[in-house]
C-alpha cells in the first residue's frame, strides 16, 4: 500500500501547458516500490515566476519542466548543468536547500540512446521539428559527432535558427532529401492528435533509411516505428527516451538508481491510463 504523507514527505512536481499523468505514475510507482517518503504531483501555472518561487520557498525538491516552459523558466534559476547550458533549455529542477539548478535529462537521454544502439555517426540524417526536443536531439547529435544533416522544419523561424545554433543546415521539406538517419520530433503520430495516423516520413525514404527514430512515446509504437519494424529497420522509440529521461530525474531527485527490472515495471505502469 502506499506510505502515509507527512510532514518529512519530500514533495516533487511537474509544470506543462498540459499535465499528464505519465511522470506523475512512474515517479510514484518507484516511491512505493523502493518504500521513499516522496510524493509527485503535476501542475500548470499562468505564473511561471510565482511557480518556480513556490518551488524554492516551500521546499519542493524537484520539479519536470515541460512546454512551453523549458527556456522561459532559465532566467529564474540559480544555475545550470552543462546538460542544459550546452542548449539552453530545461526540463528538470533540482532544488538543493533554495539553490535551483537546471537540468535537461532530455539531452542526456537521446546522448545515452544514440550510444546504446551504436548509431554511426557518419550518417546523414533528417530531423524533423524545431521545437524544445528538437533542440536536445540536434545538439546530442552535434556531441555525437554527426556533421551532416538537415534541421527539416516548415517554421521559417525556428528551423533556421536550430541549424544555425546546432552547425546543420535547414530545410522547409524533405524534398530532395534522401538521409539515412529519419527522426521526428514533431507530433505526427502521436495518440489523440490530428495527425497520430499518419507517417511522419513517406514510405520511400523511409525504406532506404538505415536506421529510424522517433521521440514520440505516446504511443509507443507509432506509425512511423510500425513501418520501420515491417521493413526489419533499426529504431529507437520515445518509449526509450521518456523512460531514460525519468529515470535520470529519480535519480537527481532522490540520489537512488532503481534496477533496471524496477525501471521497466514503473514505465510499464507509466503508460497505463
Amino acid at each position: 500500500m502506499p506510505h502515509a504523507i507527512n510532514k518529512d514527505t519530500q514533495v516533487c512536481m511537474s509544470l506543462a501547458g498540459r499535465p499528464g499523468n505519465t511522470g506523475t505514475r512512474f515517479h510514484n510507482h518507484l516511491y512505493e516500490a523502493l518504500g521513499l517518503n516522496y510524493l509527485y504531483k503535476a501542475f500548470t501555472t499562468h505564473d511561471l515566476p510565482a511557480a518556480i518561487g513556490g518551488i524554492r520557498a516551500l521546499g519542493i525538491r524537484g520539479c519536470a519542466i515541460s512546454m512551453p516552459f523549458k527556456e522561459a523558466c532559465i532566467p529564474l534559476l540559480d544555475g545550470l548543468d552543462p546538460s542544459a547550458k550546452v542548449i539552453d533549455s530545461v526540463n528538470t529542477i533540482v532544488n538543493d536547500n533554495g539553490c535551483l539548478t537546471g537540468y535537461n535529462t532530455d539531452f542526456l537521454a537521446i546522448a545515452y540512446l544514440l550510444d546504446k544502439h551504436a548509431v554511426s555517426s557518419e550518417l546523414t540524417f533528417a530531423l524533423r521539428g524545431s521545437g524544445g526536443m528538437a533542440k536536445a536531439v540536434a545538439f546530442a547529435l552535434r556531441q555525437a559527432g554527426f556533421s551532416r544533416g538537415h534541421i527539416v522544419a516548415r517554421n521559417p523561424v525556428t528551423g533556421p535558427a536550430l541549424a544555425e545554433a546546432s552547425g546543420y543546415e535547414w530545410a522547409p521539406s524533405l524534398e530532395g532529401l534522401q538521409p539515412q538517419l529519419l527522426i521526428n520530433v514533431t507530433p505526427i503520430g502521436m495518440s489523440g492528435g490530428p495527425e497520430e495516423h499518419d507517417l511522419a516520413f513517406p514510405e520511400e525514404l523511409i525504406e532506404q533509411a538505415r536506421v529510424i527514430f522517433d521521440v514520440v512515446a505516446m504511443p509507443s509504437e507509432t506509425p512511423l516505428i510500425q513501418a520501420a519494424r515491417k521493413k526489419n529497420k533499426p529504431v529507437i522509440t520515445g518509449a526509450e527516451v521518456v523512460t531514460l529521461q525519468a529515470l535520470e530525474q529519480f535519480v537527481l531527485y532522490t540520489g537512488i538508481r532503481p534496477s533496471d527490472e524496477q525501471v521497466q515495471q514503473a514505465a510499464s505502469y507509466s503508460r497505463n491510463p
